[in-house]
């Protein structure tokens, strides 16, 4: 009985000090985003000249770990920790004027996070989009060119984490992640919206449909989808 409740004890005091470390990752990473984040654009200069914050901030999330049974919790870890290790990527390659001039940015680079040796794609397509069907990832997920949706300049958390989802969707299907022709019902999209067009036309649904869930004007009747380019250059202030 004295070994068992032992255990007990010793299981509850690893799981607060867990907690308290996440919820510590959580506040941290919105005091980061705050500081080096505006308009959606980064303050790569600024964290290169002193990465310490950054690199104490991912070092305090390698040794997180959070369920996804816990599905809040661990979006909103996955989310954050994904938007850091990608301005990691580009100061440990900095100056660079795109992600991609850095061979194995998304699938070769890893980065120790959450008790994993884990690449950016790991996290995208197996860690979140893998585990849970929801398009909204697209729009949180920041992969540091000016073609991504904007980051936000605070951390995704998890009492706030669908409020922040639907807004980011919102922000990004109202602005430039939309060029709508209204008089000849043509729309492009960000390449996106065809890389992952799986993941805008689940359960029937068409990717006008899932637009439309989130416009402010609907595209009504008829339009013609296409995508326009990619702008990969690095979203630097």
């Amino acid at each position: 009985m004295k070994n068992q409740f032992i255990i007990i004890l010793i299981a509850l005091i690893s799981f607060e000090g867990i907690s308290q470390d996440l919820t510590t990752f959580f506040s941290k990473a919105d005091t980061f985003f705050k500081a080096n984040v505006s308009d959606g654009k980064v303050a790569y200069t600024k964290i290169y000249k002193n990465p310490s914050t950054l690199n104490n901030l991912l070092s305090l999330a390698e040794g997180i770990s959070v369920s996804k049974s816990d599905a809040n919790n661990y979006q909103a870890f996955w989310i954050n920790a994904y938007n850091l290790s990608v301005i990691k990527g580009i100061i440990d390659n900095y100056p660079t004027n795109s992600p991609l001039d850095n061979a194995g940015f998304f699938d070769k680079t890893t980065y120790s996070l959450g008790g994993k040796k884990i690449t950016l794609n790991d996290i995208e397509h197996k860690l979140l989009r893998g585990q849970f069907n929801d398009a909204r990832f697209h729009f949180v997920l920041v992969c540091g060119a000016v073609g991504c949706p904007p980051l936000v300049n605070e951390a995704y958390l998890p009492n706030t984490l669908n409020a922040q989802l639907e807004k980011q969707t919102k922000i990004a299907l109202n602005g430039s992640f939309l060029r709508v022709n209204d008089k000849k019902k043509r729309v492009e999209a960000s390449q996106i919206m065809e890389w992952y067009k799986g993941d805008f036309t689940m359960n029937g649904k068409s990717e006008i449909d899932f637009i439309n869930q989130y416009r402010t004007e609907k595209l009504e009747g008829k339009y013609k989808l296409s995508y326009f380019p990619y702008d990969w250059k690095v979203n630097k202030q």
